[in-house]
């Protein structure tokens, strides 16, 4: 780990790879979206869990939780399963492509919703840089409206799940203050997964049927896209500024789009490009002014 830890970069690099298999992940998977979403977090509480069974401090910690950080957690929760059926559902009607680059506008709803909910203040610049997001995914729109099939729907649910990931942001800030982000985490995934497996049933679906498929699918996006994802570029902010850290994390729709024209023969228009690129150099200019 001392290895890593002088060279944060290349864990960095791993962490952006397994963040961008998530959406060719899912293209694979022959389960309902809930039903993949759910298999993804009940098999990352079960990573997590030698944690709290080997650790005496995480377990009291589990144990000591406030009920009003309990209940953050679970509205933590909800909204992060939202998310993962939204943007699961997306990659059905519309290209890997345009789905990652539109929610990669979480940042800017985070924004949104900080400035809105929490009371706090946009900078000049800050508003620029979500005028210049939300002009990329309406360069997108248009493109894909014009395409036929239901590539525009799909791109409504994408917006949607950046939406609700970003609610998801916005309630960990504040139950993070109370706990520590491994609790945190470990809390919110269990909300999920239960969350995810009731919606799965509640629409008729069943959790066995599906084979093999989807539980290595789930498990390939807990250890890659969650565990090797995630997890890795959160702990790369202890080492490397967040502002390059968030920048880096734009690279997924890049790599996505390149995964996707190999295996799925994906060419994106020139419009989606352009639009990807837009909302690229938006976020990209928003997390500079906040973290200069």
């Amino acid at each position: 780990m001392k290895y890593f830890e002088k060279h944060p970069m290349l864990l960095l690099s791993v962490g952006i790879l397994g963040l961008s298999m998530s959406a060719v992940l899912v293209r694979y998977s022959e389960a309902p979206s809930a039903v993949t979403a759910a298999f993804r977090m009940l098999w990352t509480v079960l990573l997590m869990s030698p944690m709290f069974l080997f650790s005496s401090q995480y377990r009291a910690e589990l144990l000591s939780v406030s009920r009003k950080t309990f209940l953050l957690c679970i509205a933590s929760g909800i909204s992060l399963a939202l998310h993962f059926i939204l943007w699961f559902d997306s990659l059905t009607y519309t290209t890997v492509a345009s789905a990652t680059a539109i929610v990669c506008t979480e940042v800017i709803w985070v924004a949104i919703g900080f400035c809105l909910v929490l009371k706090g203040s946009l900078r000049p610049k800050a508003i620029l840089a979500i005028a210049i997001t939300l002009a990329g995914s309406l360069l997108i729109a248009w493109s894909d409206s014009g395409s036929g099939g239901s590539h525009l729907y799909g791109d409504i649910l994408a917006l949607t799940a950046a939406v609700a990931v970003a609610v998801y942001t916005l309630i960990g800030r504040a139950a993070r203050t109370a706990i520590s982000t491994t609790v945190y985490t470990y809390l919110v995934y269990a909300a999920a997964a239960v969350v995810l497996a009731g919606i799965a049933l509640l629409q008729g679906y069943s959790l066995t049927g599906y084979g093999k498929n989807a539980v290595v699918i789930g498990f390939l996006l807990s250890l890659f896209s969650t565990i090797l994802g995630h997890s890795i570029c959160s702990w790369c902010l202890k080492y490397i500024s967040p502002a390059f850290v968030s920048a880096s994390k734009l690279c997924e729709p890049v790599i996505a789009a390149v995964f996707a024209f190999f295996l799925f023969q994906e060419v994106p228009g020139i419009a989606q490009i352009a639009g990807g690129a837009v909302i690229i150099a938006g976020v990209l200019f928003y997390s500079k002014v906040e973290h200069p």
